[in-house]
């Protein structure tokens, strides 16, 4: 419980949420970050191993990225502690109870994460009406299925080979996590000219010096099977992808997957981080004195949040990847820019950049009302 209150500050988090019905078995909390800029957005997260303190790392991240990005939203995430491959049935059971449950918490807006979808977004506005990322059939921009976090991410990459050394033709390309975001930055860089050598899920990894077949791998995850049944490539344990040698590591899966423990097994020069939290602090200033470019998860990944922002207002897809073009791309020129002349960690001048954004919204107003 220290650690948690470890992480508290003036900036919140404003509410912390748990969440206990026992007649269908759910486990939840919710944290509501800050909302100086408006109602949080945030996702909602199963896996068994969730916990409170990694909410409460999340929702900073939530508002952090929101207010990067420049939304007229803050910053919130939920947990439900549970296996998102169970039974579809007893999940929408328990997504529904999740909505119910989060009824009167106007504060907050709940968007796919980690083991949910647009379906379980659906379920939630069925019940409480307030979500994003939504199925296109009721009116929604399917984030997941565009791969707007992926699209993001490539245009971050775009604006961060100005700052390396190298060029994006034939660069070599590690995605660890070929989930939603994964899967769509290594079909979109490929497009670009890279080359995907090396990718990881939870069952394992498989690399292979002279590019891996991302539309195998894709149709792959879409059968609901492994990375590791490629026809090509070497395969391994998951925690292999950390040693694999490449110009560009794509994090994309869960949080302090590197950290000091494994830092000095990275052989890269780019990090483009797809996941939320995906280093540790002390990971990032270890790789930031040995020369490694970071672009930190909350200006890199914020195309997934943008994109569910353009669908609260009601516009379109277009406006959609317009918005997270424009975005992603200024912001990551700004910080890497910022980071080039103080010498400083990019995360410093991301961090610097959001803060001083909701510092200035909290200033407006009563920053516990919008």
């Amino acid at each position: 419980m220290e650690n948690f209150f470890e992480l508290t500050c003036d900036l919140g988090p404003w509410k912390i949420i748990h969440i206990c019905e026992p007649s269908v078995g759910l486990k939840s909390v919710l944290v509501i970050d800050n909302v100086a800029c408006g109602p949080a957005i945030g996702g909602v997260r199963m896996a068994p191993d969730v916990s409170a303190v990694e909410a409460v790392r999340l929702a900073r991240a939530m508002t952090l990225k929101n207010a990067a990005a420049g939304l007229h939203h803050g910053g919130g995430k939920a947990v439900i502690y549970a296996d998102p491959k169970m039974d579809l049935g007893q999940k929408e059971l328990l997504i529904r109870a999740f909505a119910c449950s989060i009824k009167h918490a106007i504060e907050y807006i709940a968007g796919p994460d980690m083991g949910t979808d647009e379906m379980c977004m659906a379920w939630i506005q069925d019940e409480i009406g307030r979500s994003v990322g939504l199925p296109r059939e009721i009116g929604g921009i399917p984030l997941d299925e565009i791969g707007a976090t992926g699209f993001g991410l490539s245009h971050a990459v775009d604006v961060a080979m100005g700052f390396t050394g190298f060029e994006i033709e034939g660069a070599r390309v590690v995605v660890q996590g070929f989930g939603s975001v994964g899967k769509h930055a290594a079909r979109l860089l490929k497009e670009k000219g890279a080359v995907l050598v090396g990718a990881a899920d939870s069952c394992g990894s498989v690399y292979h010096a002279g590019g891996l077949d991302v539309s195998e791998l894709i149709n792959l995850k879409a059968a609901g099977r492994s990375v590791i049944e490629s026809k090509l490539g070497e395969k391994g344990d998951r925690d292999a992808v950390i040693d694999m040698e490449c110009d560009i590591w794509i994090p994309a899966a869960r949080p302090d997957v590197v950290h000091e423990g494994n830092v000095n097994r990275l052989k890269t020069k780019l990090i483009v981080q797809g996941a939320n939290i995906p280093f540790t602090e002390e990971a990032e200033r270890v790789l930031h004195k040995q020369g490694v470019l970071i672009v930190p998860d909350f200006i890199a990944n914020a195309g997934g949040v943008i994109c569910a922002a353009v669908e609260y207002q009601g516009e379109s897809q277009s406006s959609a990847f317009q918005c997270i073009a424009e975005k992603v791309s200024t912001n990551t020129r700004q910080v890497l820019q910022e980071a080039t002349d103080k010498n400083i960690p990019p995360r410093d001048a991301a961090v610097a950049l959001s803060e001083r954004r909701v510092r200035t919204a909290m200033c407006c107003r009563r920053w516990s009302l919008f």
